[in-house]
């Protein structure tokens, strides 16, 4: 026998519950001495002065080690604690740095923001719901609601229903795999890396020279006159919405594909013996099956294009009347140092954000038989 299971089978309920205790214990220690080592090592890296290679090797030994480190505490926690009591705390042991990591960055940041949303630009003066009155009164803020109603419209709509048509068009095609490759492929660019390319698309230059721009050279080849597309109102919003629909149809076809694959063949078999046309069956049939579907992706897209800046602040800085919510408040933050009216138009965009995911988790939750 050996001698850990002697020890065991002479422990007494209270020195097994100290015992277990006491490893609880060293559970949380362990991670805080980790965190603590890991932010001086940020420190370090952010501050020091030390030539580059011992830089990038620190950054080495702090990143692996520190995960090393707290995967070694899991696992010895997991392990090491008796079984009625690990069931209680392993859920806590493997979630909880997550939600340490989602506090410490999303929640203590929100709660901050909140806070400074009801004082003045440098933040020394209270000055209640003045950050806010300006965020529904001022004209540019309504001008930035208005272009964010008209992203998710727009862009939702477009993303969604091209991203319907392509998944229905390449699952009847022998070159589905190649079709839905390119039509996924510009969701591998970032939406700065979307916005350079799309400033050639939309370049302009003074009629009489060579057009650049590939809308303004096809526009000349025609015998019309280039255009500066950015300073059309209200289209230059559309020209920009556009580039969304571009990045997010792959996006929405890859998960709609996957949705339509599930649909019985037999449902869709009886609709054609009934004498069902291809469009009714699409409309009766395949979309109320994949109606769930359709929201989550619906749902998703909605999210992106409220919290929607990287394309704006790329193409026109939200001049000529394209700001959305989120290029007001990173203006008022970084441009104008406002940092309560900066506050205030954040909790705004967190408001306007919550009921879509409140939304987008019950529909799962009932999915899921929750």
């Amino acid at each position: 026998m050996s001698e850990r299971k002697k020890l065991s089978e002479a422990a007494t309920p209270t020195s097994t519950f100290l015992i277990s205790l006491g490893r609880i214990a060293v559970s949380v220690f362990i991670p805080l001495i980790a965190f603590a080592v890991l932010w001086a090592g940020f420190i370090f890296l952010r501050d020091s002065q030390a030539p580059q290679t011992v830089i990038a090797i620190v950054a080495i030994v702090w990143g692996v080690g520190g995960i090393a480190l707290l995967f070694w505490v899991t696992d010895y926690v997991v392990n090491r604690t008796p079984v009625h009591i690990a069931k209680k705390i392993q859920p806590f042991v493997f979630v909880g740095p997550a939600l340490v990591i989602l506090g410490w960055y999303l929640f203590i940041p929100t709660l901050r923001s909140l806070y400074l949303s009801f004082f003045g630009s440098q933040s020394n003066s209270f000055v209640g719901f003045k950050n806010y009155i300006y965020a529904f009164t001022d004209p540019t803020m309504l001008t930035a609601f208005r272009n964010n109603l008209l992203w998710i419209i727009l862009g939702t709509g477009g993303a969604v229903g091209f991203g319907l048509i392509i998944a229905l068009l390449a699952d009847r095609s022998k070159m589905e795999k190649v079709f839905k490759s390119l039509i996924f492929m510009p969701m591998a660019i970032s939406f700065v890396g979307a916005g350079v390319i799309w400033r050639f698309v939309y370049a302009y230059k003074p009629p009489g020279e060579e057009q650049i721009g590939i809308l303004n050279a096809i526009v000349s080849f025609f015998g019309g006159n280039p255009q500066a597309w950015f300073t059309l109102r209200p289209w230059n919003n559309i020209f920009l919405i556009i580039i969304l629909v571009w990045l997010q149809t792959g996006y929405s076809m890859v998960i709609l594909s996957a949705a339509l694959k599930g649909v019985p063949s037999s449902i869709i078999e009886a609709g054609k013996i009934d004498g069902a046309s291809e469009m009714r069956i699409i409309r009766s049939i395949i979309i109320p099956y994949i109606s769930s579907t359709i929201l989550t992706v619906s749902t998703t897209i909605i999210i992106l294009s409220l919290k929607i800046f990287d394309i704006v602040f790329t193409m026109t800085n939200g001049n000529y009347g394209t700001e959305v919510i989120a290029s007001m408040q990173y203006k008022q933050m970084f441009r104008f140092y406002d940092y309560g009216r900066g506050s205030a138009i954040a909790i705004v965009l967190v408001i306007a954000v919550i009921p879509v995911m409140w939304y987008n988790l019950k529909q799962f939750g009932k999915r899921e038989g929750f």
